[in-house]
């Protein structure tokens, strides 16, 4: 078995949580995670993927067991959690990697990648959309109305998303046998979701999700012009970002490898040897020590 070493450190005055573990000499993989989750969604992948890379998986700022400062003690964006990610990337040295992007880990990883390409490696997609294909109205409707206006009736729909029925249903939905889905998941992020003042945390996020798509011109354009190396691992039966959203890559990077396996859009939860295998092959031929 392979160590998962769980550390804290200090990044702009606030404490960050990361799981780290492999060879320091081997290629560096980031894990980025999405709502309302943390860096416990990569538990099982992490050891699988330690072997032969070395892995960091950070908790952002306001999830799992990083500080969850106030609104009024941090400007919540996604900006700032791209900025925090950076800086505890070079404090750890860390100049090269690939980025592994899910939900709200991929506008993070886009951000990183604008700032600097050259850091980036290869990328993982794995229902982290890019394109405006792919998301799926009846889910975002009621986020797109908040992040326009935010008023007593735009707020109901978002906050519903703070729920244990919203964030079970994340977990659930698209799942052909829902019983491989440990229901420790969704209590976990229940549990941290809800800490004092967090709701607000969420809701400041929710709205600023709309800053996303006009920054997809951009990445496109990072696309063309880096070639990066790209896997699409998708949950094709998730219906938050659809699977048009992994189809799309290809219009950039006609060369990335587009997977849709019939799960949602916590695929690893249902699907985590399919996904690992795909992992390791993509990133065999992509990545050398």
């Amino acid at each position: 078995m392979v160590a998962i070493q769980h550390r804290f450190t200090d990044v702009d005055g606030h404490r960050v949580f990361y799981r780290e573990a492999g060879p320091t000499d081997a290629p560096t993989i980031v894990l980025l995670h999405g709502y309302p989750t943390s860096s416990h969604m990569f538990r099982a992948l992490i050891p699988l993927l330690a072997e032969d890379y070395h892995v960091v998986a950070p908790d952002h700022l306001g999830f799992g067991l990083s500080d969850a400062p106030g609104i009024d003690e941090f400007d919540y964006s996604f900006d700032a959690l791209a900025r925090i990610t950076s800086r505890l990337l070079s404090g750890l040295g860390i100049n090269q990697y690939a980025i592994y992007v899910q939900d709200y880990g991929a506008p993070i990883g886009w951000r990183l990648a604008l700032a600097n390409p050259s850091a980036i490696t290869a990328i993982i997609s794995q229902n982290g959309n890019a394109y405006e294909e792919g998301f799926v109205e009846s889910f975002w409707t009621g986020v797109w109305a908040y992040a326009k206006d935010q008023n007593e009736d735009t707020e109901p729909a978002v906050r519903f998303a703070l729920t244990r029925e919203a964030i079970r249903w994340q977990y659930l939905h698209g799942v052909s046998e829902p019983t491989l889905v440990d229901p420790g998941t969704w209590e976990h992020d229940l549990a941290l979701v809800s800490r004092p003042g967090n709701d607000l945390v969420q809701l400041q996020l929710f709205a600023d999700y709309a800053t996303n798509p006009p920054l997809y011109p951009a990445v496109h354009e990072y696309f063309r012009t880096s070639q990066v190396p790209l896997l699409a691992v998708w949950g094709e039966r998730d219906e938050i970002f659809g699977p048009d959203g992994a189809k799309a890559f290809a219009k950039d990077l006609p060369d990335a490898r587009i997977d849709l396996l019939p799960g949602g859009h916590f695929l690893l939860e249902s699907h985590l040897d399919e996904v690992t295998a795909l992992i390791r092959d993509f990133l065999a031929t992509t990545l050398t020590r």
